[in-house]
């Protein structure tokens, strides 16, 4: 990892190797440095990661060390001095392996990527100086929000504010193409309040990790978007599953130029998805697919390279891009970019209705997951920003702001304290929430591929649109209107300041005199305009997107609204009573043996 995924000539140190080949060195992060002796953006050096991450030993050891012996200690007292918490031995004798470190990986979305490799010099600034900040910030928010360390069999907790990470910036994949991605290395080691070192609570860590990385996302898009003048649109990669929010104007051969991978994982996956199928017999579910992704990026994951300096990739990118597509693609891509963005930005209202956010946010959550924290709302929250805004600035806290509106408009806690217990940190809590999900559909094949049964994600969008259509409708009824207006004399306040979201931005005309008819019509607008019918550049959405559009996600809530009825209807009707006298065939009176599959619908996950 420290020498650009390659492997370092042997006998040579990190450092001249670096030098010769080109990948730049890792530097020091963190709020954790200072006890260390560290600074922050300093190189990261072969033996500081020997002892920090090798051994857990405090990065000046061999200084350290010395001076002890000097000063008259022994030496197994002059080594134990330089440990970072518990001594690897201690560990190992435990037959338990130390973790020394976590690799936190940050990369761009692949359209990001083609525009940092292929753009000219201040776009790739630009992009770099973003990636660079929304690291920095997600460190933050780790140190601020997250990161705790636990001891006594976790009845002791203190918070974290201050980890130690080396970062290690890569510009390429195995294949040599572009692939902008940072490794940090997280230790696993930080200060109690008395200032002895501990290892981190992992399992906290690890559970806001998706968190963290639509924060990233939603961070550094955002602040590309801004600087240049850009936008996002919805790609589908995986039909049924979200989409990634791309920047609008790169075109799709351009990204799929550059994931060189995914073609052979994808060739590989469809040979496991039919062994697991003649195996089980049935086809995998979500958690299974994800599974066998991962097995397949495994099974086509190449040998590591000799890694090359970032000018002669960025001259050899460039030289495949124009043989590959020609100049005017290549050359034309940020202007392209740009007209997309524009053509976005002018429809796009850059205000968020918190209230119809916070409806889908909690359906999406509760439908695909069942059972829920605050962290899976708050990463559901951040991707419906960058999904809802395209790219536009929103002000900070306003993903928090609409989490706990979900959970607290929306959802039920369903944790039960126990008795003489401790009680649960707000982020343990789990919740539950009661929307109305539709019954599953049949989505017909696209490339000659079979009909796909509809996914949890994409009932969840007709369930958030049933609420949404209800909030919209109680807006702009009479009733409505005639409830909202003061009776005459009455000058008392009813508006409960305590659920006044932080942010003018939150509610479209909340300071502007606005009919709820005028209200609705500006929400609509804004909604439809996030989930546009068309491509903005004139050419229809791809197939397998035609499912996001409101008109159809209205369309399958109506079916599934008929549907039920006449289920209803078919259940109410009287059943026709059976003559007492009448014996059934000795050949009919057989015992009835359940199948495996007895009791459930004919498309419900096995």
């Amino acid at each position: 990892m420290a020498f650009g995924d390659g492997r370092r000539p042997a006998r040579e140190s990190l450092k001249d190797a670096q030098e010769k080949a080109g990948p730049p060195p890792g530097v020091w992060m963190g709020r954790g440095l200072s006890a260390l002796g560290l600074t922050a953006g300093e190189a990261v050096t072969q033996r500081q990661m020997e002892l920090v991450f090798g051994m857990g030993r405090h990065p000046d050891a061999d200084r350290i060390e010395r001076e002890r012996l000097d000063d008259g200690d022994t030496p197994a007292e002059a080594w134990l001095a330089t440990v970072l918490g518990q001594p690897a031995e201690k560990i190992e004798k435990r037959k338990q392996t130390p973790l020394f470190a976590f690799d936190f990986v940050f990369r761009a979305q692949a359209s990001l990527i083609v525009l940092w490799a292929l753009g000219d010099d201040r776009t790739r600034r630009v992009i770099e100086r973003a990636y660079e900040r929304a690291i920095a910030t997600v460190l933050c928010w780790l140190e601020d929000e997250v990161a705790e360390t636990r001891w006594a069999s976790g009845r002791k907790r203190a918070k974290a504010p201050a980890l130690v990470v080396a970062r290690w910036r890569h510009f390429d994949n195995r294949d040599g193409f572009p692939l902008l991605h940072d490794h940090c290395l997280i230790l696993n080691r930080v200060q109690r309040p008395d200032g002895s070192w501990y290892a981190l609570d992992t399992r906290r860590l690890y559970q806001h990790v998706v968190a963290a990385g639509t924060f990233y996302t939603l961070t550094m898009t955002t602040e590309v978007c801004e600087e240049l003048g850009l936008a996002t649109v919805p790609r589908q990669v995986t039909p049924g599953l979200r989409p990634v929010m791309e920047i609008a104007g790169v075109d799709s051969e351009l990204i799929d130029w550059s994931s060189t991978r995914r073609q052979r994982i994808e060739d590989v996956l469809e040979g496991l998805t039919y062994k697991f199928a003649q195996e089980h017999g049935r086809l995998p579910g979500e958690r299974a697919r994800h599974g066998l992704g991962w097995q397949a990026a495994q099974d086509t994951r190449p040998e590591k390279k000799t890694p090359r300096p970032l000018k002669q990739l960025l001259a050899w990118w460039r030289a495949s891009a124009l043989l590959k597509f020609g100049k005017q693609m290549v050359d034309g891509l940020l202007r392209r970019c740009r007209a997309a963005g524009a053509a976005i930005r002018a429809r796009v209202d850059p205000r968020v209705d918190a209230v119809l956010a916070a409806v889908d946010v909690a359906a999406v959550v509760s439908t695909v997951r069942g059972k829920f924290a605050r962290r899976h709302v708050l990463a559901e929250a951040r991707r419906h920003l960058l999904e809802t805004l395209r790219g536009q600035e929103f002000t900070r806290g306003l993903d928090d702001y609409i989490a706990d509106r979900a959970l607290s408009d929306h959802s039920r806690q369903s944790t039960v304290p126990k008795p003489g217990r401790r009680t649960p940190d707000a982020d343990q809590l789990f919740y539950t929430a009661d929307f109305a999900e539709p019954d599953r559909w049949w989505i017909a094949g696209t490339d000659g591929k079979p009909p796909r049964e509809s996914s949890r994600y994409e009932r969840a969008r007709v369930a958030s649109l049933a609420v949404q259509n209800a909030i919209r409708a109680a807006r702009t009824s009479p009733v409505a209107a005639r409830d909202d207006a003061p009776a005459a004399g009455h000058t008392e306040n009813h508006h409960d300041q305590a659920s006044d979201p932080p942010h003018a931005v939150d509610h479209p005309g909340r300071d502007a005199v606005l009919t709820p008819a005028q209200r609705a019509a500006a929400v609509q607008a804004h909604q439809q305009a996030a989930m546009p019918e068309e491509y903005l550049e004139g050419r229809t959405t791809d197939p397998a997107t035609w499912l996001r559009t409101p008109e159809n996600l209205e369309r399958l809530a109506a079916f599934t609204r008929t549907a039920n009825a006449r289920r209803r209807a078919f259940e109410a009707r009287p059943k026709p009573e059976q003559p007492a006298d009448v014996v059934k065939p000795a050949d009919q009176q057989q015992h009835h043996t359940n199948r495996p599959d007895h009791g459930r619908g004919a498309g419900r996950d096995r």
